[in-house]
């Protein structure tokens, strides 16, 4: 009898044990939460208010084979307002896949601290792309695809000092999901479109599980170059009523080791292509696009106004 008491009881430690074990983890406090949250779109708001924020875009223009002039003067292939650049301000000339600038205006146009009058340009694509600098204004070569475009930013641009701020859904636990990770083994080139029409294929390492009100969904998650996190495009129904039309983006922590990952829609936001014509946003892939609403993260005012594309 005691023999059996003791199986029992043993039975009983070992199934609580158990249930310990499997018992979903528990969600952060409430109010930490909510200071977590808010600490996060304050980083978000001064990101997008910086003085290299997109914000600050004032033109992007794509470069043809030769030499592309640049200033004030409308018969330039590049032209800025003259309160910007002189008539004539120099040339980006492109050959063979390499950008080249040269400025007949000394110790106007400024790499790190240093006034040039030619060098050779490094773009996005590199580690460490070239910026160029006059004033209030800064050049930098973009590579799309096979393209190569010379994009403009001016900090005293003024889409960045008349924004009047960002607008979200209240923060809701419910939308901080833990989710669990399925990879692509090996990962898979995911084809992704962005608003100029050119399409990538992008690293894809695996999808996002998760089930909202009982109901399972799944996202297709990118790698990019640097960077550590897993990147998601998304759209779902909100957009295009109070949430940005080509979709919103997300950023998720590598899974654990048991492959487990948080996907905390909170933290959703909207593309540069809300806040500027001059961006080129990668739009969401097909499987991307969610039937379900997502009432959380950024919400969409109507910023990118004054603009005009090139």
């Amino acid at each position: 009898m005691k023999r059996s008491a003791r199986l029992i009881s043993l039975v009983c430690s070992l199934g609580l044990i158990l249930a310990a074990c499997t018992r979903a983890p528990k969600g952060p406090d409430a109010n930490a939460y909510a200071k977590e949250i808010e600490q996060w779109r304050a980083k978000r708001l001064a990101n997008l208010t910086s003085e290299n924020g997109w914000l600050t875009l004032i033109g992007l223009f794509w470069l043809k084979d030769g030499r592309n002039t640049l200033g004030s003067d409308t018969g330039n292939d590049i032209v800025l307002p003259k309160e910007k650049l002189p008539a004539s301000a120099g040339a980006f000339t492109l050959a063979n896949g390499i950008v080249t600038f040269e400025t007949p205006l000394a110790n106007t146009f400024i790499v790190d601290g240093q006034p040039v009058t030619s060098l050779q340009l490094k773009s996005d694509a590199d580690d460490k792309p070239t910026v160029l600098t006059l004033g209030s204004v800064t050049f930098q070569i973009i590579k799309r695809n096979d393209k190569l475009g010379v994009r403009v930013k001016d900090k005293n641009n003024p889409d960045r000092t008349n924004f009047a701020g960002l607008e979200n859904y209240p923060a809701d636990l419910k939308w901080r999901i833990d989710a669990r990770f399925e990879p692509y083994n090996p990962p898979k080139p995911m084809p992704i479109l962005n608003v100029l029409g050119m399409e990538s294929d992008e690293p894809s390492p695996g999808a996002v599980v998760f089930e909202v009100d009982g109901k399972t969904y799944r996202l297709d998650a990118v790698t990019e170059q640097g960077e550590t996190q897993y990147f998601m495009i998304f759209a779902d129904d909100t957009r295009g009523k109070e949430t940005y039309g080509a979709g919103r983006y997300l950023y998720v922590d590598p899974p654990d080791a048991n492959g487990r990952v948080i996907i905390d829609f909170n933290k959703a936001y909207s593309p540069p292509c809300a806040f500027t014509n001059y961006a080129t946003c990668p739009l969401p892939p097909k499987q991307n696009v969610l039937p379900i609403a997502i009432e959380a993260g950024e919400k969409y005012k109507g910023h990118a106004s004054s603009a005009q594309s090139n």
